[in-house]
């Protein structure tokens, strides 16, 4: 069993922040996959489906950012998930608009859900950063993470999230260049063999 964890903020005042596109890549992977409707458990909302072969769950933790590990921690003791079968989706101010990276492991980076993450189920699992741009300002970033998306942004956003979710079945499988190569195919296509550099 594989676990898919999008990270954001509950509610609707929050649902379009540059914070939430993580939660936004989760809605959309199940839509896409066919997957179960959410449903409240674990201070969360799961959705269960298949991708393949794969029995996938994608968890949206319901508890605010700075305490997704909590709810990510309960979800994982009950079904007995390993660090290594969890992939977490997550904004990443240190990446340009609509670029992606995947990694395993490692530091949090001063990322507040990856944190909390980090204390309750280790650094082991997979992340999926979604690049969201840097305001510039270190004093600025709470407020700019937690701002909507702006109308230049719409041009990259929703084609990555449905890059993501039509081809997340790469990630669940560790074929990691090619989910990148995928991506940047549809985000630009026109830019070829370099775009794969640009975003891996």
């Amino acid at each position: 069993m594989l676990l898919v964890v999008g990270l954001g903020n509950p509610g609707a005042s929050y649902a379009r922040n540059r914070h939430n596109i993580g939660f936004m890549a989760a809605d959309e992977i199940v839509r896409r996959h066919s997957f179960s409707p959410f449903r409240s458990k674990f201070q969360g909302e799961l959705s269960e489906g298949k991708i393949g072969l794969k029995k996938v769950l994608v968890f949206k933790p319901q508890t605010y950012m700075n305490e997704s590990g909590r709810a990510v921690k309960e979800l994982v003791s009950f079904y007995k998930i390993s660090p290594q079968d969890i992939f977490v989706i997550h904004d990443e101010l240190d990446l340009a608009p609509g670029k992606i990276r995947i990694k395993h492991g490692g530091g949090h980076a001063g990322h507040n859900g990856l944190r909390s993450l980090h204390a309750h189920v280790g650094p082991d699992y997979a992340r999926l950063r979604l690049g969201i741009g840097h305001p510039g300002d270190k004093n600025q970033v709470s407020n700019y993470v937690l701002k909507d998306f702006g109308k230049a942004d719409q041009e990259w956003l929703m084609p990555l999230v449905d890059a993501v979710a039509d081809n997340i079945d790469y990630v669940l499988a560790n074929k990691d260049a090619d989910f990148t190569t995928r991506v940047a195919q549809i985000m630009r296509p026109e830019r070829g063999s370099k775009t794969k550099k640009d975003i891996g």
